[in-house]
């Protein structure tokens, strides 16, 4: 597997469960050109952790929305699978009435783009931040029983949009208003002065 980060974000046309219930043909991750977009995987509907991940990521859409960052949900499930998902109580085992889109990978195409593919038919873990022009800046691939943090997701965020804003890179857990760094080049080698 090679990383998609420095690279255009596969594009794809698929069926989708928007969040006000509705299922959309055609849904394309290039009608999303300037907006950030988060993009995450994950095995399958009805399962374990991954409403665990769904949750938390609806949690959080307020914070990724005042960044100005694009949520969307992909699995191997049909858009039938997805509704009906959304339809059941969360006391129930259901995800109820959550915020962004649910993509249905099907054919399995977006997954094997994207990377996360398993030769078992279903997808790993895997999270793409994508930047206003299209570019993969980051990816973040778990195994099956690894859930990921929305915080660490925000954080990356923060530190893309920060780069982007002050032309200064970000350090090892950088925060949101922390302390950025000039690059500099000398010769062959790069060096960083705070």
């Amino acid at each position: 597997m090679s990383s998609l980060v420095t690279k255009a974000a596969p594009d794809f046309s698929a069926k989708a469960v928007l969040a006000d219930g509705s299922i959309q043909e055609g849904f394309a991750l290039s009608s999303f050109k300037g907006k950030y977009v988060l993009i995450f995987f994950y095995p399958m509907d009805f399962t374990f952790v991954c409403p665990t991940e769904i949750l938390a990521f609806d949690a959080e859409l307020g914070e990724f929305g005042k960044r100005n960052v694009q949520v969307i949900g992909v699995s191997v499930d049909s858009e039938y699978s997805h509704h009906a998902w959304r339809e059941q109580e969360r006391a129930k085992g259901g995800i109820g009435k959550i915020g962004f889109p649910l993509v249905a990978d099907i054919t399995k195409k977006i997954s094997a783009d994207y990377g996360v593919l398993l030769e078992t038919g279903v997808a790993l873990r895997g999270l793409f931040l994508i930047d206003r022009s299209g570019t993969v800046r980051h990816e973040l691939v778990n195994d099956l029983p690894l859930g990921r943090s929305t915080e660490e997701a925000l954080r990356i965020v923060d530190a893309l949009q920060t780069f982007e804003e002050v032309g200064e890179v970000c350090p090892a857990n950088f925060k949101k208003g922390g302390k950025t760094m000039k690059a500099s080049q000398r010769g062959k080698e790069q060096y960083f002065t705070a």
